[in-house]
């Protein structure tokens, strides 16, 4: 197998999924922007071949690349980047040298939320009641279906950036008053409830081989804009009913042979199951070594197995609930690192200093922790995120 991974550097986690795939006998060609003397040795050890190009975001630097790997190694079977924000680059390069997978024809299903609202609908699952109207008039039609709370968005776009909670009319006016007009915004009811998410790996048949669930019980936009820390679960189980949602969303993309995070929400006022969105991508945030340290596995060897092979061990139970718990730079906490170590150590399985592109939602740091009971994690959380009174 000839595997072009675009931007093996970047976010650090490519690295293993480059290694694993080097490890399963595929021929690994890297693209990217940053000298070779500059990665990491891992890194070069898993790459048959590395190309620099000045840009990224420069697509015909990126065709003369996979033209050259194609002149030199033969066909491409597979170009990936893992990455959300790649999205549309990797499908229009897997269009333009007929390569495998998702193509511009499909992309924007998987990237715009408008578009995945239609895909929720034939999956039979709920989802959130939205509006893309882009005039305060032309939502009037969705505002007598829905009461404030509403949520704005980006249609097009991941993460929290530029999401907004509006409250009232005043707010709601507001916003359409200063909003940019380059950027398409799609409005939704707001959900009272928690995030349940379905992580995992689909084959080229369309089988799960396997799957887990993460338990978010803030509101990451909350995160984002009020520059506020993070915590989030990987779960032992995962859920029946969340179980059931998620296969229904992935027969209804038809998604193949890729790594899955779908968003779903249930709801405290009913406890419905609510989708949210898909990414089909691996969970961000840490959340595949999350993966790993709750079930004691490999997901970039499992991963890379399934690309080169078809094949995925397991079945995998889950024997740990793993925590994920940030802190930020202008925040003053209650106990120090050593404090942190002194207490649960045993219990702690990573700390580091998170990339400056990830630290508004995700933290300037983070630790990572697993216990057998979900209380003591909890417990780990509220320690590590006690705030100084008064400061």
């Amino acid at each position: 197998m000839n595997f072009v991974f675009f931007s093996p550097h970047f976010p650090q986690n490519s690295t293993e999924f480059c290694y694993h795939l080097h490890e399963q006998g595929a021929t690994v060609l890297g693209i990217g922007d940053v000298e070779y003397a500059h990665l990491e040795d891992k890194l070069t050890t898993s790459l048959t071949e590395y190309y620099k190009v000045g840009d990224l975001e420069n697509y015909d630097e990126i065709l003369r690349a996979v033209g050259y790997f194609t002149h030199k190694y033969g066909k491409i079977d597979r170009f990936e980047s893992l990455n959300e924000y790649w999205l549309e680059q990797d499908a229009s390069i897997r269009t333009d040298f007929n390569i495998y997978g998702t193509k511009t024809d499909f992309v924007y299903n998987l990237k715009q939320k408008s578009k995945m609202k239609e895909f929720f609908h034939k999956s039979g699952v709920s989802t959130v009641q939205f509006s893309t109207g882009t005039t305060r008039t032309d939502i009037d039609p969705f505002l007598q279906t829905v009461d404030f709370p509403l949520v704005v968005k980006p249609d097009l776009g991941s993460g929290a950036s530029m999401t907004y909670k509006i409250n009232n009319e005043e707010e709601l006016n507001g916003f359409f008053a200063t909003k940019p007009a380059d950027v398409a915004f799609i409005i939704e009811e707001f959900i009272d409830g928690i995030i349940l998410t379905y992580d995992g790996l689909v084959d080229i048949n369309g089988n799960v081989r396997f799957a887990t669930s993460h338990r978010f019980e803030q509101s990451v936009m909350d995160v984002v804009n009020n520059d506020d820390h993070l915590f989030y679960f990987c779960l032992k189980y995962v859920s029946p009913e969340v179980e059931q949602a998620g296969k229904s969303i992935l027969k209804a993309f038809d998604i193949r042979e890729r790594f899955f995070h779908i968003e779903l929400f249930k709801s405290n006022k009913d406890g419905r199951i609510i989708a949210l969105e898909v990414n089909m991508r691996p969970p961000g945030a840490w959340m595949t070594d999350a993966i790993n340290y709750t079930h004691d596995i490999d997901i970039y060897k499992e991963w890379a197995s399934m690309i080169v092979n078809n094949e995925v061990g397991g079945p995998y139970d889950g024997k740990y609930y793993t925590g994920y718990a940030s802190r930020k730079n202008h925040k003053t906490y209650t106990y120090s690192h050593e404090d942190i170590l002194a207490a649960f150590g045993a219990n702690i399985v990573h700390f580091n200093v998170i990339e400056e592109v990830f630290s508004r939602a995700s933290g300037n740091s983070a630790y990572q922790f697993r216990a057998e009971d979900l209380d003591k994690i909890r417990q780990i959380v509220r320690y590590i995120q006690q705030e100084e009174q008064g400061v």
